[in-house]
């Protein structure tokens, strides 16, 4: 099997030698697009990268690849527990007031069930060799060792990137065990429900559950109670936005009751507000609509959209089990009618509803998604918020997990470890400003948090709102014909 991958990775890498002389060529010369913007070995990697991500296998397939296990290893201590469902159903309701809170009257959504929520509690393990293998030892065990190395008092809540249907828990172990290390706290990695098996609000509904779990540990859980001060919430792409969506939800439920509780495996436990979220390149708008998709386009590896001025057309991806979903959607993740829902695109709704949020971190590069960062630092900040927001010239999407040892990686990290500890420690200071850094990871210039974007809030908004509209026109179209086919199927 290891020998059938690597011979299918280097007969593909060898194909792409042409591409990858073309870009060297250009470079050399200051011709390529990124020129001046990324170092060589930068834009080699963000069109290798570009050159692999299709549409020719079906989701299914896609998914399993990213879910598969590449085995635990190295400087990391890796817990694997479950939390169980509870009995009671107030934290799928508390979530559903939640929802329809923010509806405007249209939208639409599966309600899901609870269900057990699988995670990894990771931790730094130090004395150890990158390829030292996990001890055969209890999970409990395991747990146990890993909280003798845990030097701080911070518990990261983290939700992995991967467009809300790819990826696992196992796939971010470098991340979150690198957190752990440079915060010397330690983490709790969610395998929240993928789309499109389980779409919007399935992975909020995990997430809630998560964070309960971490305030009030039923029976039998290995670790004690932690005061909410304590946790940060924190991840990387969708799961960036899985963790502003949560916060949105938690947010929603306190300006709904003042001090409300959420009956959680027998005890009414408060809904008390984290220390902050820290977030790296959050997909804060489902739609991906904003004039970044556009303008960085040549820095990035992520797939443009579709041109919004053109008839819609689904992705061109081979049917299989899991997709198109029935009936059909225009996206994995949500009905088209929601897209432009807070808790499905954070980046929505009107500043206020921020309110109240704590401090909330915001690394991002020069990529497709910049804006979704740019513009929601800013309603955070304008809501009377505390947002720190850190981009970096010239990176793309999720740099710091990709480019791990260069200098803009390593002072992402830092930053994004520096303000966890900050957050739980009340050091976090609403200075108003973004820190503009050079992809050297040093240069730094420093901008008013007013002065950036072009876009005025009601130009954001109706911006995504078109955009949802163009989803919802296409999937009207693929319903009707779904149903034709059912209607057919039934003579």
């Amino acid at each position: 099997m290891d020998g059938k991958l690597n011979f299918a990775t280097l007969k593909a890498l060898v194909a792409r030698v042409p591409l990858l002389l073309k870009i060297t060529a250009l470079h050399v010369f200051k011709r390529s697009p990124a020129a001046g913007k990324q170092d060589l070995q930068v834009e080699l990697v963000v069109n290798l990268l570009r050159s692999f991500i299709s549409f020719s296998h079906p989701l299914g397939k896609a998914q399993r690849g990213t879910l598969k296990d590449p085995g635990i290893k190295g400087p990391m201590w890796i817990s694997k527990i479950k939390m169980p469902k509870p009995a009671e159903n107030s934290v799928l309701q508390s979530l559903i007031k939640a929802i329809e809170h923010h509806k405007e009257g249209h939208e639409t959504y599966d309600v899901p069930e609870p269900a057990d929520v699988e995670a990894e509690w990771t931790g730094h393990r130090s004395g150890v060799g990158a390829k030292a293998p996990q001890l055969d030892i209890s999970e409990e065990e395991k747990y146990k060792r890993m909280m003798e190395e845990v030097k701080e008092d911070i518990t990261i809540l983290y939700f992995h990137g991967g467009a809300y249907y790819l990826m696992d828990p196992c796939s971010h172990r470098s991340t979150t065990s690198r957190l752990a290390k440079e915060t010397g706290g330690r983490c709790l990695s969610v395998r929240y429900r993928l789309a499109p098996q389980n779409p919007f609000p399935a992975a909020i509904l995990d997430a809630l559950a998560a964070y309960l779990y971490l305030l009030s540990p039923p029976e039998g859980s290995l670790h004690s109670a932690v005061p909410a001060n304590k946790i940060v919430i924190a991840g990387d792409s969708a799961g960036g936005g899985l963790s502003l969506a949560l916060l949105q939800t938690i947010l929603t439920i306190r300006h709904l009751s003042p001090n409300p509780t959420i009956r959680f495996h027998g005890k009414d436990v408060p809904l008390e507000l984290p220390a902050g979220v820290a977030t790296s390149s959050p997909f804060g708008d489902i739609t991906v609509s904003l004039p970044s998709t556009a303008r960085n386009l040549q820095l990035d590896y992520l797939m443009p959209i579709q041109d919004h001025n053109l008839e819609f057309k689904p992705m061109p991806i081979p049917d299989d089990s899991l997709w198109p979903s029935s009936p059909p959607r225009a996206e994995v993740y949500a009905n088209a009618n929601i897209l432009s829902h807070p808790l499905v695109s954070p980046l929505s709704g009107p500043k206020e509803i921020w309110k109240d949020a704590p401090p909330i971190f915001i690394t991002i590069g020069e990529e497709l998604i910049e804006d979704d960062g740019t513009y929601l630092a800013k309603k955070v900040h304008d809501a009377g918020g505390t947002a720190v927001l850190e981009r970096f010239e010239g990176m793309p999407h999720c740099f710091a997990m990709i480019f791990t040892g260069s200098a803009a990686g390593k002072r992402c990290f830092r930053g994004w470890a520096d303000f966890c500890l900050d957050a739980v420690n009340g050091r976090v200071k609403r200075t108003g400003e973004a820190l503009y850094i050079h992809r050297n990871g040093q240069t730094i210039e420093t901008k008013k948090l007013s002065e950036i974007g072009t876009l005025s809030y009601e130009e954001v908004q109706q911006t995504m709102e078109s955009a949802r509209d163009w989803r919802m026109k296409g999937e009207s179209i693929l319903v009707k014909a779904w149903e034709q086919s059912q209607n057919k199927a039934k003579l």
